[in-house]
């Protein structure tokens, strides 16, 4: 492991170029929010609830949250290469599943599937820990976050125009033919970073008590699983708000809600540029500070009584700086606790992650009925933050305890 590794892009003999690095993260980001804006019009075609058409985003969470507690350990144990190249192919034949499903039982079932596509955005994060030192990689994995927030900031809006043009399917025909090429790219690109491990594929998985066991691994999972859940609650409860209290059109909603991404994006840029100088924890803690701050705002505006589509949104470009701040850096420092275990620890940590952002996704879903406006959702992300604040101080006093 050096700050400088040796990488010539598409040969695999060598370790992948971070554009490869950034699109195995990024398909797994589109796969996540491009529909979102099609979440009215498909519960319309199967002929049944939002509420049951919501669960495409609780269940694909949920599943990446179980998928991300296996995938760690394998990779520790085969590597990274098999185990994403293994993922990839799963995810394009469940993509499929979902165009031609005949009815919101199978389309629910293949896109539970399709999560298997989570192998890529963790690994991805592994393969940089693998690479680089703690401050390096935090700063590191803030650049292949901040490309990667590129495609959730488009693909709403993709998605949106896509839903009035063709219709909700073009959206997962989109998705297919991007994790075709995906695949190619990394097939040729993605050369194994992880060490070789001696330790059995069992062995591996009983290495996690040692995760478990440790103080500042949870303090850095915890800040990061409480920043996320207020994106995760956002993505389950934004698209009742925009078209049912704002009123907004599939269109207008993919535009919308870019606002977030643009705000991630600028956050994995200050990553990027100060992780190495400032270290992950005051990083972790300012972004959990910024997103509290800006679901604070948003309270107070739409109990003020000036709710709007850009008010409502334009606060949420404040989460996504603070996410940008604090999930990368939270995750370099989840990685590093036991470095030997990196890939364990992006599964574990990203398994909770994910998890409670299914939850809370759900959460939002199920509170978020005609005439509660948009109060609901803002309280749970308002809360989620605070939370996330209390995880990184936790950390940063048990370090000064232990004269880290």
């Amino acid at each position: 492991m050096s700050d400088t590794p040796t990488v010539r892009y598409l040969d695999r003999a060598t370790p992948p170029h971070i554009s490869t690095l950034i699109l195995l993260a990024g398909i797994s980001a589109l796969s996540m929010n491009v529909f979102l804006p099609s979440l009215p019009g498909m519960a319309a075609y199967f002929d049944t609830e939002y509420r049951l058409m919501q669960l495409s985003v609780a269940i694909y969470l949920a599943m990446n949250a179980v998928l991300q507690i296996v995938v760690g350990p394998i990779s520790d144990k085969l590597g990274r290469r098999p185990v994403i190249m293994t993922g990839l192919a799963l995810y394009l034949v469940a993509t499929l599943g979902c165009i031609f499903a005949p009815n919101v039982t199978v389309f629910l079932a293949f896109r539970m599937f399709q999560a298997v596509v989570v192998v890529a955005m963790v690994l991805s994060r592994a393969v940089v820990r693998d690479m680089f030192t703690q401050d390096k990689a935090a700063s590191m994995i803030g650049y292949v976050t901040m490309g990667m927030a590129v495609v959730p900031m488009i693909g709403p809006a993709i998605g949106g125009a896509l839903e009035e043009l063709f219709g909700w399917h073009a959206n997962f025909w989109l998705l297919f033919f991007a994790g075709l090429a995906v695949f190619w790219i990394a097939w040729r690109d993605l050369g194994e970073t992880a060490r070789a491990s001696d330790n059995t594929l069992a062995g591996q998985f009983r290495e996690y008590p040692e995760l478990i066991k440790s103080p500042r691994f949870w303090g850095y999972c915890m800040a990061a699983a409480f920043g996320s859940g207020a994106f995760f609650a956002y993505l389950g409860g934004a698209p009742f708000v925009a078209s049912n209290v704002f009123g907004l059109s599939p269109g207008e909603m993919g535009i919308y809600f870019a606002a977030p991404s643009i705000g991630y994006f600028l956050g994995n840029w200050i990553t990027g540029a100060y992780a190495a100088s400032y270290g992950v924890n005051r990083m972790v803690l300012w972004g959990t500070i910024i997103a509290t701050l800006g679901m604070a705002l948003s309270l107070i505006s739409s109990y003020a009584g000036y709710s709007s589509p850009l008010s409502f949104f334009g606060f949420m470009t404040l989460v996504g700086v603070g996410n940008g701040m604090t999930i990368a850096n939270a995750t370099a420092g989840m990685l590093s606790v036991r470095p030997h275990l990196a890939g364990t620890a992006s599964g574990l940590g990203g398994a909770i992650m994910i998890g409670g952002g299914a939850g809370l996704s759900a959460l939002a879903g199920a509170l978020l009925v005609p005439g509660a406006g948009e109060f609901p959702l803002i309280w749970i992300m308002f809360l989620t933050s605070l939370f996330a604040v209390f995880a990184i101080a936790g950390v940063i006093l048990r370090e000064r305890q232990l004269g880290l």
